[in-house]
């Protein structure tokens, strides 16, 4: 079992708001971190064929979020997408294309009713494995 890992609210927030400002699209991008802890979130634009059902980070966005973390002095700690309609549950598509075994991956849910939901996992094998997230007051 992968050990809980804090994310702060403020953070938290602002993952769950960007996500909402596109409900009907899978949204995407970073979360930066200094001395491994999350501090930063890097919105990418989502340049997949059909950006309601998959993701795919922008390969110009992702590398101009990799450059702002290293001039700020951070790591990429964690990838996140939203799932529109969907559970916040990694898709067989999420594991093919995971590609940074060291990132937490992020997946948002807009899909219950009223209530937002943010789920971490790490790659395991083939597959992910859930991490427990705990919200930190700053």
């Amino acid at each position: 079992m992968n050990q809980p890992i804090a994310i702060p609210r403020p953070l938290v927030n602002q993952l769950l708001h960007h996500a909402q400002l596109s409900p009907d699209l899978e949204v995407c991008g970073l979360v930066g971190a200094k001395n491994g802890v999350p501090a930063s979130c890097y919105p990418v634009a989502n340049a997949a064929g059909d950006p309601a059902t998959r993701f795919q980070l922008d390969p110009q966005g992702q590398i101009a979020a990799m450059r702002a973390m290293r001039e700020k002095g951070e790591a990429l700690f964690a990838i996140f997408h939203s799932h529109p309609t969907a559970p916040a549950l990694p898709s067989a598509e999420d594991a093919a294309q995971a590609a940074y075994p060291e990132a937490l991956y992020l997946i948002i849910s807009l899909n219950t009713k009223g209530v937002l939901e943010l789920r971490g996992f790490r790659l395991q094998g083939q597959g992910f494995g859930e991490v427990e997230l705990l919200l930190a007051e700053e």
